[in-house]
């Protein structure tokens, strides 16, 4: 079969060969409008969606203010109505109440990750519901008698999440969940007598448990050493769904038997199911696979065994979906990599499906935006790495255009086919971005996913230069002119790649990333407790004789070696990659002579999150990257 499909495909672009060459010419010439970064960021991010009790209105998450607010959005024909108007702080829609048009929200102090948990009641009036200096809250959802909220609190100990219940009527909370070892609660039957409990072993397996709140008994699920995960419980509570990836390389989703403690396999992929879940009456389970770093949906009618058909959006994907109380409705997302995506409502009776938002700034042609392609390289030991490509319209063998290494954050991240404003305002500007998901990824099996373990900053960054020779190798990529960027992870190796391989990259912009592993994993968020020993396993204990290796990978120590030009940007309120990281690393290499280029902002966390910081960090960086790569200036130590 696969060399029919060959034949016919060789025989196809021999007809076609000569007006492909025609189209080129012209594609090559063809005008590309290149667009402001105030024009690229005003393209609106949407998410979330949760119904009103009535269906006719959505609660959703979105940044048209420039932060992120909270608004309403009308199930009819789309009309916005802002609820909160912060212009400091992000504010993050949960939910409507079950029975009214009550709301909880959440919110942090400008990116420092303490989250706080709010009720707005009709009459607008906002309370606080989770007080308490450095404590914080995450909502864990409503019990099946909507007579009450779970969350999760570090209150009695700032290291361990427990779980409390609080009561609707009197706003009062108790404790349901003491966790005094680590555990994490990641699921709550409906009759509230069983907890789903996960400990985590390493980065990817974990235990997992069920807790009988009646007889204290705690029974395991899993029988061997495995990635595991809860998922749901069936309406009924007779069954438990969880995730595993026991029984091969991808997770598959299971059931568990409550009575008989039995576990049958329900379905399995060629790739990860990473997530499934019952909607609100169990008439439908909705799960997720994780294809080729891209979602794939499937909804299934519980009575039937049947998936239902899910609505079509002008060939784009549907990312996400959601579902009213009563399971007549449902909004979903739809977009693409050349594509912000929009929101959507469909009813599940009439199958009628109306577009409430159109998020890309109406300045923008959309026809100027590019599509990314998935492609796979070999590394330097045979290692096959998946890669994003985003290659610019005007890019040719005759016009050859500079080029970008992406790296996401993590580790243990992944670069998926998503709409991104940045990358999409570099590519317009003519650069070539290669977002390479490099070994100790996820979403490409569990041995992938372990190949960095205790490894960082050596085959995954040959992984990275890797992707650079790929580049290189391309017709429309100048070889002389590629770069590396990225954040969190990526940003460290960003790092390790201009000072462990100095030659390899032309430039590189560090985002909040890592540069002394030692002070990262020794000042670790106190509400990460449960994940400290995993993150230890792989990365290595900065309390042992790992630290010996940890100083080696950190490029703080190796900055003498950096010979490129440098950028890096930080949120001074960062939890995770504290600012000194950055400030310590910039006056390293500046001692080089070497141009470096500082951006911090003061009201930024770990990520940023507010539209001018966003248009000021991704402004400076083409800046940066037009003047040391694109025009590859000389560079005068005077001018630093």
């Amino acid at each position: 079969m696969k060399n029919t499909i060959l034949f016919s495909f060789l025989v196809g672009l021999s007809l076609v060969s000569c007006k492909e060459s025609k189209k080129e010419e012209l594609d090559s010439s063809k005008e590309i409008k290149q667009y402001s970064i105030k024009q690229m960021m005003d393209n609106e991010s949407v998410f979330g969606g949760s119904f009103s009790s009535d269906n006719s209105k959505l609660l959703v998450t979105s940044n048209k203010s420039g932060i992120y607010n909270m608004y309403t959005v009308s199930t009819k024909d789309g009309t916005y109505t802002p609820i909160t108007k912060s212009d400091s702080s992000s504010v993050y829609a949960t939910s409507y109440f079950p029975k009214d048009d009550r709301m909880l929200f959440r919110m942090d102090d400008n990116g420092d990750e303490i989250y706080h948990i709010y009720k707005r009641d009709l009459d607008g009036t906002i309370t606080e519901l989770t007080p308490g200096k450095g404590v914080r809250s995450s909502f864990y959802g409503w019990s099946k008698d909507e007579k009450s909220f779970f969350y999760a609190s570090n209150k009695r100990d700032s290291k361990y999440m427990d779980i409390y219940e609080m009561d609707l009527e009197t706003f009062t909370s108790k404790m349901i969940y003491e966790n005094k070892e680590g555990y994490d609660v990641s699921a709550i039957s409906n009759n509230k007598k069983l907890f789903a409990l996960n400990k985590t072993v390493n980065t990817n397996d974990s235990d997992l448990f069920l807790y009988d709140v009646t007889t204290k008994e705690t029974v395991k699920i899993n029988g061997t050493l495995s990635g595991n995960s809860a998922e749901d419980f069936s309406s009924d509570d007779k069954f438990f769904y969880y995730t595993t990836d026991a029984n091969g390389e991808f997770t598959t989703l299971m059931k568990y038997d409550i009575q008989t403690k039995e576990s049958t396999e329900v379905l399995k992929k060629d790739w990860d199911i990473s997530g499934s879940y019952f909607t609100n009456k169990g008439k439908y389970r909705v799960t997720y696979i994780n294809e080729d770093a891209k979602n794939v949906i499937e909804v299934q009618d519980v009575a039937t065994g049947k998936n239902i058909e899910l609505p079509s959006v002008d060939g784009k994907s549907i990312t996400s979906v959601g579902f009213s109380r009563d399971e007549s409705m449902m909004r979903f997302y739809a977009g693409g990599s050349n594509s912000p995506s929009n929101l959507y409502v469909y009813d599940l009776k009439t199958k009628d499906q109306k577009q409430l938002t159109d998020v890309l700034n109406d300045e923008i042609n959309g026809d100027d935006l590019v599509s990314a392609k998935v492609i796979r390289y070999p590394s330097f030991d045979g290692v096959t790495i998946p890669a994003i490509y985003y290659l610019p319209h005007q890019a040719s063998a005759k016009n050859k255009v500079p080029a970008l290494v992406w790296v996401h954050g993590g580790p243990g991240g992944q670069s998926r086919q998503n709409f991104s404003s940045r990358i999409q305002y570099l590519v317009n500007h003519g650069y070539a971005v290669l977002a390479v998901n490099n070994r100790g990824s996820s979403g490409y099996g569990k041995t992938f996913y372990k190949m960095d373990d205790k490894n960082h900053g050596e085959k995954d960054l040959q992984d990275c230069v890797e992707g650079k020779n790929w580049l290189a190798k391309q017709a429309e990529i100048d070889p002389e002119k590629i770069g590396i960027l990225g954040g969190s992870y990526g940003g460290y190796m960003t790092m390790a790649a201009l000072t462990y391989t100095p030659e390899e990259f032309a430039v590189g912009v560090n985002i909040y990333g890592v540069t002394n592993w030692m002070r990262t994993l020794k000042s670790i968020p106190p509400w990460w407790e449960s994940f400290r020993e995993a993150l230890y396993k792989e990365l290595g204990d900065p309390h042992s004789a790992d630290s010996i290796r940890l100083k080696r990978i950190s490029p703080l120590f190796h900055t003498d070696k950096v010979t490129k030009p440098l950028m890096v940007l930080q949120g001074a309120k960062d939890p995770r990659v504290l600012q000194v990281e950055s400030d310590e690393i910039v006056a390293g290499v500046k001692k080089n002579g070497v141009p470096v280029e500082y951006v911090l902002f003061e009201d930024e966390g770990h990520g940023f999150a507010k539209k001018e910081n966003q248009i000021e960090a991704n402004s400076r960086i083409l800046k940066f990257l037009d003047q040391y790569l694109k025009k590859k200036e000389p560079i005068e130590k005077s001018a630093l």
